[in-house]
C-alpha cells in the first residue's frame, strides 16, 4: 500500500521545454523525451538538475483513452530571457497538489495512478482540480530502471 501523499502548495514555476499531443491509446512519451534530451543542455538559465514531465488533460480525460492531451518535457528556469529555438515556455501557477512518491520502472506505474484516482481521491477531503498534472524526475532518472519520481496531482477541497 502507498503512503498517504503530502499535500503541498506548489509555487508559481517557470519552465522551458517541448510538448507533443498524444493520448493514452497513442502514447508518444518516448518520442517526446528522445527529442528533448539531446537539446536540453541549450537551456542555460535552468534551476536545479531535475526535469518535469507535465500533462495538460481535459476535464474528462479518464473516460476515454483516445482523448488527446499535451505532454511536456520541461526544465525549471529562472527567467524566459533565453528560449532555445524550437522550445516553448510554460508556467505552472501556484496551486494545491497531492504528492505521491514512486520508485520503479515507469511502465509499472499504472497501479499507483489507479490507486490515486479510484481509492485515495474518492476517500480524501479533496477532489481533482482541472490543472496540469506533473512528475518531477531526478537527475539520474531512468524509466526502465528504478525510476525515482514525485507525482503531483492537482487538487482542491471538496
Amino acid at each position: 500500500m502507498l503512503e498517504n501523499p503530502k499535500i503541498v502548495t506548489f509555487p508559481k514555476t517557470k519552465l522551458i521545454g517541448n510538448k507533443l499531443e498524444m493520448s493514452f491509446a497513442n502514447d508518444k512519451t518516448f518520442q517526446l523525451w528522445s527529442n528533448f534530451m539531446p537539446r536540453h543542455g541549450a537551456i542555460i538559465n535552468r534551476i536545479g538538475t531535475y526535469k518535469f514531465s507535465l500533462q495538460n488533460y481535459s476535464d474528462n480525460f479518464q473516460s476515454n483513452p483516445t482523448i488527446p492531451f499535451y505532454k511536456w518535457a520541461l526544465i525549471e528556469v529562472s527567467d524566459y530571457n533565453h528560449i532555445p529555438e524550437g522550445m516553448e515556455t510554460y508556467s505552472i501557477n501556484e496551486g494545491l497538489f497531492a504528492v505521491f512518491k514512486y520508485n520503479g520502472p515507469s511502465n509499472n506505474a499504472f497501479p499507483i495512478f489507479e490507486y490515486i484516482f479510484n481509492t485515495w481521491l474518492p476517500n480524501s477531503l479533496y477532489e481533482l482540480d482541472n490543472r496540469e498534472h506533473f512528475e518531477i524526475l531526478n537527475e539520474n532518472y531512468n524509466p526502465q530502471g528504478n525510476a525515482d519520481e514525485e507525482i503531483y496531482i492537482p487538487i482542491r477541497l471538496k
